[in-house]
């Protein structure tokens, strides 16, 4: 009997994928299930529906709420957070390389650092040395890993992967799939674990 499967769908500017992305591979260890990480770009799918940018950032009420509802969210979980001062931040450069090393056993531990440089540093995550520094930290050849993230192939990967994600419905980050079902939204991580444990 194969393990139960959850795909999770995040961008690196995404602030509610930072809260699911340190949580889910706890959560899912101890529910045995196995996480498949898919990184995309936002951007893309929020340009097709007519946005220029992130939906938040339309409506100036629902943005400050965002703000609030992050600072309470982090402050419940005991997760350090920092508003950043640029939002949305371009977060190409590290979705290449969480897509290029989907597989690799320090993927979660890449993603939750990149999320922290944004989210709790303040930092440009789009920057070439502060991903050779992270790379590095993780004990992991960071030119090698930098130049594989760089290839047209990763780039053309990156941008089919953001297309597949539209074509199955995703609309926003984080979201969850188990087999064809969607989740959306950090409230729903522990709910689409559970479906995966149950469609075993």
């Amino acid at each position: 009997m194969n393990d139960p499967v959850i795909e999770y769908w995040f961008d690196f500017a995404s602030p509610y994928s930072y809260l699911s992305t340190a949580h889910i591979d706890t959560l899912a260890r101890l529910r045995g299930v196995r996480v498949l990480w898919r990184p995309l770009l936002l951007g893309p799918i929020f340009r097709a529906a007519g946005w220029q940018a992130s939906p938040f950032l339309q409506q100036p009420a629902k943005f400050a709420w965002m703000w609030t509802d992050l600072a309470r969210q982090c402050a419940r979980h005991a997760l350090p957070w920092r508003k950043p001062s640029q939002f949305p931040r371009n977060g190409v450069l590290p979705a290449r390389i969480a897509l290029a090393h989907a597989e690799a056993p320090w993927i979660a531990s890449f993603c939750t650092r990149v999320f922290e440089l944004n989210f709790v540093d303040d930092a440009d995550i789009d920057d070439v040395d502060a991903m050779r520094r992270l790379l590095a930290e993780l004990g992991q050849p960071a030119d090698a890993a930098l130049a594989s993230a760089q290839s047209p192939e990763v780039k053309q990967a990156l941008r089919a992967q953001t297309e597949q994600g539209a074509q199955r419905g995703l609309f926003g980050a984080p979201s969850f799939f188990v087999g064809d079902a969607l989740y959306w939204g950090n409230e729903q991580l522990e709910d689409a674990l559970d479906a995966a444990i149950h469609r075993r």
